[in-house]
């Protein structure tokens, strides 16, 4: 079956269909990791949006048991070419029918390079896939323009908290679309894990006297998070400590003054480079997103630029110091991409006393 994909600009693909048929609006992205295409399509973070993947054969090794959530939340997939046949030895399934399963649509047989270059020239915008052959060019343009995404934070959080038992330090990890992988890194270092829905009040969350709390990962526009940025001041000036990564490091900057602004195409991939300005040395880190701190606009004095993104110069890290909070754009748990700062995940334990 055919199928169109549209962007905002009237630029139009057509390829073939894959998953389910139906019509979706979403935000366009491309992401250039060159595996791991399950735990992109898994991850929280890509509610509300399109991914194209770059790398130009995706599917090759099936679906396999490294889902990031429960469910997949990207709303389409655009790829070159959808391997059918997948050959692993972990392989539950092809992409097909995991994107048929989750009634999500998708299109294949497009030249994603040129898609890619559309998106880095003129910047991420919205976009349909179709497979309706008559389509009025006009009409769709006009419902891409008025396309929002909107806070899908409440979409992807959990509905109750949950506990993940340990014998270390006490966790509260606050889930704005949390990577299974977060809770996995504390637990492997001893921690014992609360995950609290998105909108958990902060005096509940401080009422159990956790050792440390994270703040996760997330979907969408920071500034759409505007009472869960409220409940964020009480736990920045309650003093316990705060590790914060990705949407988190952007909603504690904001709890204390700061802005944030959309990027041009943003960053997602698992070859960014970041430095460590203490050190000096360069971490190739995995990241999503499209929203940035603008680390100029905090108030002196009250944190330093802790990493910085090699290719673009962008903030990629804050360490507090009024407080005993650190956070980080890029995403240290990896999943899918490379471990090397995995060592984050350490730090914040010796922030809490460590596990003696």
């Amino acid at each position: 079956m055919k199928a169109f994909l549209i962007l905002e600009d009237g630029t139009v693909f057509e390829g073939t269909s894959i998953g389910s048929a139906r019509e979706v609006i979403s935000e366009i992205v491309f992401n250039t990791s060159m595996t791991g295409y399950l735990e992109v399509f898994t991850d929280p973070s890509y509610a509300g949006q399109a991914v194209v993947m770059t790398y130009p054969l995706i599917g090759n090794y099936g679906i396999t048991p490294d889902m990031e959530s429960t469910r997949p939340w990207i709303d389409g997939c655009i790829v070159r070419e959808l391997s059918r046949i997948p050959s692993n030895f972990r392989c539950q399934g092809t992409i097909q029918d995991f994107l048929k399963n989750h009634d999500i649509p998708g299109i294949a047989g497009i030249d994603t390079r040129a898609l890619t270059k559309i998106l880095r020239e003129k910047g991420t915008m919205n976009g349909m896939i179709t497979t309706n052959e008559n389509y009025q060019i006009e009409e769709v343009i006009s419902k891409l323009k008025a396309y929002r995404t909107g806070n899908v934070v409440d979409q992807v959080t959990c509905q109750t908290a949950s506990l993940l038992k340990g014998k270390g330090k006490r966790v509260a990890l606050l889930d704005l679309g949390a990577k299974k992988n977060i809770a996995k890194s504390l637990q492997q270092r001893g921690c014992e894990v609360t995950i609290y829905p998105a909108r958990t009040l902060a005096e509940e969350i401080l009422g159990e006297n956790p050792d440390g709390i994270m703040l996760s990962n997330g979907p969408g526009d920071p500034k759409e998070c505007k009472e869960i940025i409220q409940e964020i001041q009480k736990l920045y000036a309650s003093g316990t400590p705060v590790f914060a990564i990705c949407l988190g490091h952007q909603l504690m900057a904001l709890a204390n003054g700061a802005d944030t602004y959309k990027m041009k195409y943003g960053h997602r991939g698992g070859n960014h480079p970041v430095k460590d300005l203490e050190t000096g040395r360069v971490y190739i880190s995995s990241q999503n997103h499209g929203y940035v701190v603008d680390a100029d606009k905090l108030a002196p004095g009250l944190a330093v630029s802790a990493f910085v993104n090699v290719n673009d110069g962008t903030n990629e890290g804050l360490r507090y110091t009024e407080k005993p909070v650190f956070t980080v754009q890029f995403h240290p748990e990896a999943c899918p991409g490379p471990q090397d700062s995995s060592y984050l995940f350490d730090k914040f334990i010796e922030m809490m006393g460590g596990n003696q």
